[in-house]
């Protein structure tokens, strides 16, 4: 299928996944400072942003959406290219690793490690802020018109609203209220935990202090289930991070994808015994 996507810069690949009901300008706060040392290719998942739906009958799950992503870097020549992906698009960037299609992966504050009630008041503020989006244009200038407003209406999602522009909000807002991959991302979403190891990928996780959505109690889970990830806390950060701190989310997500994996060597020759192999990282430069 088609997908929509920003590509900037020169240098190692790094593909990018925004979260439930964003669009990939979620990173544009980012863009120049990774465009200066990477290949930046940020994408617009499907149903979000500008990138159709994905087709009648098709399931809004792992599964399919790994196929797309495997399916988008085949047709941009992309080999096991670097990822990130915050919320949503941090478990995919997670189950990418775990599927060995990149060659690392980071994770700012990725769904997946919630618990059955923590998902609940989730899902419940996603789409409160969903109809809350619904105001008219000139109805949420005015409200997002002075910080304490603006922190009042987007608080939950960003720790520092203030620091966006009322147009980009605003845009955001939009749309939030028009992605039609909202709902059956939500409803498949219930039954979906990351049970994965990413053994053989180098992995970072970083987590906002001030997440309202995806509360920082999940990052402990996160750091229990892969043990041997790189873990990150983005001081007063939050949900989504990239316009809070660019300068801090852009460094972890260098750091994160400086390494990856080096594929694994040939096999044996005919008579040979296998050599046992760890893996590998190199650094990239």
């Amino acid at each position: 299928m088609d997908i929509a996507f920003e590509r900037r810069g020169d240098g190692p690949p790094l593909v990018l996944l925004h979260g439930i009901g964003h669009r990939w300008q979620a990173w544009e706060p980012v863009m120049g400072r990774l465009s200066a040392e990477r290949e930046v290719i940020a994408v617009d998942l499907p149903g979000f942003g500008a990138s159709p739906p994905l087709p009648p009958g098709a399931r809004y799950d792992l599964d399919t959406i790994m196929d797309v992503l495997a399916e988008f870097f085949g047709k941009l020549g992309l080999d096991r290219p670097h990822i990130a992906g915050n919320s949503l698009g941090g478990l995919f960037a997670l189950e990418a690793a775990d599927r060995n299609l990149v060659g690392s992966a980071t994770a700012l504050s990725p769904a997946g490690f919630f618990t059955a009630p923590e998902l609940l008041y989730a899902s419940s503020v996603l789409r409160f802020s969903r109809l809350a989006a619904r105001v008219p244009d000139g109805v949420l200038a005015r409200l997002a018109s002075t910080p304490r407003r603006r922190k009042a209406v987007f608080g939950m999602i960003y720790g520092h609203p203030d620091r966006l522009s009322i147009e980009t909000l605003a845009e955001d807002a939009r749309v939030l209220r028009e992605c039609v991959g909202f709902e059956p991302t939500l409803r498949t979403g219930r039954r979906v935990r990351f049970r994965g190891a990413c053994a053989d990928v180098p992995v970072t996780i970083a987590w906002g202090t001030r997440d309202r959505l995806l509360l920082p109690i999940q990052a402990l889970r996160a750091q229990q289930r892969l043990p041997g990830a790189r873990f990150v806390w983005l001081a007063d950060c939050g949900h989504v991070p990239m316009g809070d701190d660019p300068d801090l989310v852009a460094k972890v997500l260098l750091e994160g994808s400086a390494t990856a994996r080096v594929a694994p060597a040939a096999e044996p020759a005919v008579g040979e015994p296998p050599q046992p192999v760890e893996p590998v990282e190199r650094p990239l430069g």
